[in-house]
């Protein structure tokens, strides 16, 4: 009881960083006291002296606008081909029939088994990673869009049959309010699976800047404060790309909150 009354004191925005300090407090105390000497686990100063040399050098920004500019080009191209191809199966029973099966196969496969043929046609550059990125942010793109167009209530159409909306007007004003919900779903995961492609593909095509190549680095020299930093700026970025695609999901669909208020 006392412990949640203590938890109670933290104010709601500040309660979601209890337990991170709280790991971070042992993390220290752990290598302060000696009670662990792996060279493994560094001591968070080391990492926090690591942050402050990546960023006076410019090593950080280097790596980290390479990325993110890999990032955005994958994700955007993915995305568009997903939400051309989701709107496309869903619309369309015939485009369904005669896609959806190849499709659907495709998708079972794992993404990483596509980098050997990327590789082969592209290379280990650029070309090959934001092909990698495409692909893995283009499947929940075309899934989430399916399934919201398919999920459109009957009855809404029935409304605007009986209003007379003609085509465009039901596709503006019925069926992309519906299914904007599931369609930003598919967003966040494709802009979530994005930035682990990556990673992964900075990885697996060691070539060029990137924050995977900072790890690769880390590793290969055994400079685990390099290896600690470079997966905390991985986790804060995909923190903020989340944290942004909620907020703008918020506001563009803010409408439902006001419609469901009205009732």
């Amino acid at each position: 009881m006392s412990r949640m009354l203590s938890l109670t004191v933290v104010p709601p925005a500040l309660r979601g960083w209890v337990l991170p300090a709280l790991i971070l407090l042992f993390w220290w105390w752990a290598v302060a006291s000696g009670w662990s000497t792996s060279p493994l686990l560094v001591s968070p100063v080391a990492v926090w002296d690591r942050a402050v040399q990546q960023l006076t050098s410019g090593e950080l920004w280097t790596a980290l606008s390479a990325s993110l500019w890999r990032n955005a080009r994958g994700f955007l191209l993915g995305a568009s081909a997903g939400l051309a191809v989701g709107v496309l199966l869903g619309w369309s029973r015939w485009a369904e029939r005669l896609v959806g099966p190849s499709f659907h196969t495709l998708k079972q496969i794992s993404l990483f088994a596509w980098i050997p043929m990327l590789s082969m046609w592209f290379g280990l550059g650029d070309g090959a990673k934001v092909a990698f990125i495409a692909m893995a942010a283009f499947f929940p793109m075309v899934l989430n869009t399916y399934e919201g167009l398919r999920s459109v209530p009957r009855e809404y159409l029935e409304v605007g049959r009986v209003y007379g909306f003609g085509l465009w007007q039901q596709l503006t004003r019925v069926i992309a309010p519906s299914a904007a919900p599931s369609v930003f779903t598919g967003v966040q995961l494709a802009l979530i699976y994005s930035w682990l492609a990556t990673l992964g593909s900075e990885y697996l095509m060691a070539s060029g800047p990137g924050i995977g190549n900072t790890l690769i680095d880390g590793r290969e020299h055994f400079q685990m404060d390099l290896v600690l930093f470079g997966v905390a700026v991985i986790g804060l970025v995909g923190y903020a790309l989340n944290a942004i695609t909620s907020a703008l999901e918020r506001r563009l669909l803010a409408w439902r909150d006001r419609t469901v208020a009205r009732y």
